[in-house]
């Protein structure tokens, strides 16, 4: 962690901060009248608002409406595509202490991120040096000053009227390399921050608007794919300057007292909106859903250090309390510990996760910027991977569990919708956006070192809601405008062809309503010798579960064939895998042969080198159903199986729907037998049921032996370390000695 300064009133110039503060003195009044009124900046009157509602919903839509088409005006300047294809772009307004005013559409995750790095530059002295004027530019990518991980690059400009400083214009997009030892946005297998690649640290990078050549001599070499980084910046840089222009105009048009009564008052009034939300919409209580992942590195023996290379699960045991007072709290208490691997995260990081979930939950409006943080509490425990007390660690794939860690707060508002009785607003939670297919090396463009990135993970299923199916293939939880992108922009980027792209039958989770199916992509490498390739997606557990009985998503699988016959097929002809939707019935095993099948589960693993004419899949996840399959509408069954979506041998085993198929393949269902079926399975149910209390009473011995494999055992010994409130529950739950230690390392 950078050291922070504290004081900077021994400045050689005047302070840039409002009436003679300077911005470490604002930050801190700002902070202490939160505290000591409740309110934000202590305005506990929207006296604009009031007065002029008019006016306020103007200055309003007149700000927002410039961030959302300098978004849309600065895509187009970008090459990239992950930017152009699929929109992994977005920008923001602040104010001079790093507070998110407005936020355009796009990757909602950094209403927060932003502002801590803003919070970061305002504390650590930036004012006097490296001073900030007119015309700077500013970059981070530091998950320890504020981000995510180091492939989300943000620009900061700052914006000045008279002297002042007003606010900042920021703007952040996804890269397609990061110059890590693993060619890739988001390696797997890195053990230290020393190896996430190219990392800037709230630098001044530019002045008078323009990149310092310095700077742009340093991606040249940090990165495998300049081109796309240099342009990128040209494209934040392009999007903050509109923007800037934007805001001196309404302040030169509505008078800067106006804009700066207004940027307080919309602050304040998101707060105390989110508050009216959780108490219009949520029952207030404590809700506990928690979730997992697995790190399957002992597949990486002899890649990775050997203290790195070995299996391990991660623990979310995420709790939501709701009070009634409107209190908003949550809390990792009882998460494991951070490990060498490159999925764990920092606090900036996890309010990312949050606000992915808060602005499609709580705050689904145009009106989304740091008041509703500001209503929120935080528990992230230091020493556990969502604060590590090491900050050396790895962060540069967080969004590995943060997606799924954060499905235990969309289970958590979507049982006190459904409490509270808004059904209609509930969602099983996310699916975790995978498979990232990512890799590299030689490639047609000419370059010895590409790397690169495909982005269609962002068109995962949605999750079931409580009134309907989940969507197929449209959205990710971090980018709600999710696009696959097309497969000739991905073409150009990467040395692979398309050979098909399908939706995936049953990849979503069952249910009364059943998640949104994921798709599946089947790639040949092509005209180039060699890549090295990443899957990154659950294998071995299921990272969260469906809602109400609701089944999960399924998990993925690796296949690939190696050294294949896929050359000779397509000289003569013959047939060659386009899709491989039923892996019982793989028709990527029927339609091309090789001397190497990898297919496992272990989908975490680093660089897998593959060459030309190897096929390989990827599968981009399902939702989660919501409820109970024995009560899902038979019709809704039969249009599944009629759609292709659900495979025949299913229907029963799953729903209790007796269908037939007819000789023009056209299924129907017997509606007696399919109610006698679903009667006798109910029965069946009860047979095989037991109390709660029994099922504990058979579990208790090997809990206490902790009969569990390795990883288990680690994740439960290291939540027992780092937590004396999980210590105390778990032993309690279980009604272990209360001196009971989960064992020492295998």
């Amino acid at each position: 962690m950078v050291a922070e300064v504290s004081d900077v009133r021994n400045m050689t110039r005047p302070p840039m901060g409002w009436a003679g503060k300077t911005l470490q003195e604002m930050l801190a009044e700002s902070e202490r009248l939160l505290v000591d009124t409740g309110h934000y900046y202590g305005v506990n009157k929207l006296s604009l608002k009031e007065n002029d509602p008019i006016r306020y919903e103007k200055i309003w839509s007149r700000l927002r409406g410039g961030i959302v088409g300098a978004r849309e005006t600065a895509l187009n300047i970008s090459a990239s595509p992950i930017v152009r294809e699929i929109g992994e772009l977005c920008f923001g307004l602040y104010t001079p202490e790093g507070d998110s005013i407005t936020l355009s559409t796009g990757i909602m995750a950094h209403v927060h991120t932003m502002s801590e790095a803003i919070k970061h530059m305002v504390r650590a002295g930036y004012e006097e040096d490296p001073g900030i004027n007119p015309g700077d530019i500013f970059t981070n990518n530091d998950p320890q000053l504020g981000d995510v991980h180091n492939a989300d690059v943000q620009e900061f400009l700052p914006i000045i009227y008279e002297g002042e400083l007003v606010g900042w214009a920021a703007g952040v997009t996804h890269e397609t390399d990061v110059g890590a030892p693993q060619p890739a946005s988001m390696p797997i297998g890195t053990v230290s921050r020393y190896e996430d690649g190219f990392i800037v640290s709230c630098q001044k990078v530019g002045t008078n608007d323009r990149i310092h050549r310095d700077y742009e001599n340093r991606i040249t070499t940090a990165v495998r794919t300049p081109f796309y980084w240099i342009l990128d910046e040209r494209c934040r840089i392009a999007g903050c300057q509109i923007m800037r222009e934007n805001v001196l105009r309404v302040i030169e048009e509505e008078g800067l007292e106006t804009y700066k009564t207004f940027i307080r008052e919309v602050i304040e009034d998101t707060r105390q909106a989110f508050q009216k939300n959780l108490k219009l919409m949520t029952v207030p209580g404590i809700y506990r859903f928690p979730s997992f992942m697995d790190v399957p590195h002992s597949i990486d023996k002899g890649q990775m250090p050997e203290y790195a290379a070995v299996d391990s699960l991660m623990n979310c045991p995420m709790e939501l309390r709701i009070g009634t007072d409107l209190a908003f709290e949550i809390d990792l208490d009882g998460a494991n510990k951070w490990g060498y691997h490159s999925f764990n995260c920092t606090p900036s990081g996890i309010q990312g996760g949050l606000w992915v979930g808060l602005s499609q939950t709580l705050i689904p409006n145009d009106k989304v910027n740091d008041g509703a943080y500001l209503a929120t509490k935080f528990n992230t425990p230091y020493g556990t991977w969502a604060n590590p007390d090491n900050p050396a660690v790895s962060n540069t794939l967080s969004w590995m569990y943060l997606i799924p860690c954060f499905t235990g707060m969309f289970h958590g508002l979507s049982t006190a919708f459904t409490a509270r009785g808004y059904v209609e607003e509930v969602v099983a939670a996310y699916p975790f956006t995978g498979n990232i297919t990512q890799g590299g090396g030689p490639n047609h463009m000419g370059n010895p070192n590409g790397a690169w990135s495909n982005f269609e993970h962002s068109a995962c299923g949605t999750s079931a809601r409580y009134v309907m199916d989940g969507e197929t293939s449209c959205a990710a939880v971090w980018n709600p405008e999710g696009d696959m992108g097309d497969v000739e922009a991905w073409e150009l980027l990467e040395p692979l062809l398309y050979l098909g792209r399908n939706v995936r039958p049953m990849s979503g989770g069952a249910g009364k309503f059943r998640g949104g199916l994921g798709f599946e992509t089947v790639r040949l490498v092509y005209n180039t010798p060699h890549q090295v390739m990443f899957n990154a997606r659950d294998g071995h557990v299921f990272q969260c579960s469906g809602l109400f009985g609701g089944y999960p998503g399924a998990t993925g699988y690796r296949h690939s064939v190696k050294n294949t016959d896929m050359k000779e097929r397509i000289a003569k002809q013959l047939p060659y895998p386009t899709c491989d939707q039923d892996p019982e019935n793989s028709q990527i095993d029927a339609n091309v042969k090789g001397r190497t099948v990898v297919k496992d589960q272990y989908c975490y693993h680093r660089p897998d080198p593959h060459q030309e004419y190897d096929v390989y899949l990827s599968l981009i996840a399902g939702g989660h159903g919501v409820g109970d399959c024995l009560e899902r509408d038979v019709a809704l069954v039969v249009s599944d199986l009629n759609e292709g979506y659900l495979f025949g041998r299913f229907a029963e085993r799953l729903y209790g729907v007796v269908a037939q198929q007819g000789t023009d393949g056209t299924w129907t269902a017997d509606l007696a037998a399919t109610e006698a079926k679903r009667a006798e399975m109910r029965k069946a149910r009860l047979v095989r049921s037991q109390s709660v209390e029994e099922w504990m009473a058979a579990q208790r011995g090997r809990v206490e032996r902790m009969e569990f494999n390795s990883a288990v055992r680690k994740m439960y010994r290291e939540s027992h370390e780092l937590s004396p409130k999980w210590r105390r529950e778990f032993t309690a739950f279980w009604r272990l000695p209360a001196d009971w230690t989960p064992g020492s390392e295998d």
